[in-house]
């Protein structure tokens, strides 16, 4: 099966030897997101609603540069840094998606890069 790798400006860099996505057959799997604003690099101000915004939209711009959109994730994959955010993220998440909702897992972590509170991955698929 071939792999291509998906990259776009309008989402941040890789900090890392990874891809923002690799596309397999119809099948998109997105590296994990922090929210870094894609034009400077860095981590965006912010509440966790903020921050799980700017997430969402570098996640949609990646989905866009794969040739879909945020409508065609199957699977979302959370990590916040405390839990007790998780009705905020929650919220947000609604803002992007509607039912049919993706899966997704939500799970504490000790701590993310860059010192941000909400990572999140994804897989998409291509119709």
């Amino acid at each position: 099966m071939s792999r291509s790798i998906i990259a776009t400006e309008q989402a941040p860099a890789a900090i890392g030897p990874y891809s923002q996505a690799v596309r397999a057959g119809s099948t998109v799997y997105f590296s994990g997101q922090i929210p870094l604003d894609p034009a400077t690099g860095n981590l965006v101000d912010g509440d966790i609603s903020a921050q799980t915004r700017r997430v969402f939209d570098n996640l949609a711009a990646v989905a866009q540069a794969a040739g879909g959109s945020l409508t065609q994730i199957v699977r979302v994959g959370i990590y916040v840094t405390d839990l007790a955010n998780f009705a905020a993220v929650n919220a947000v998440m609604a803002e992007y998606f509607k039912q049919p909702y993706p899966a997704r897992s939500t799970i504490e972590v000790s701590a993310l890069p860059k010192a941000a509170q909400v990572e999140v991955d994804a897989i998409m698929v291509l119709d």
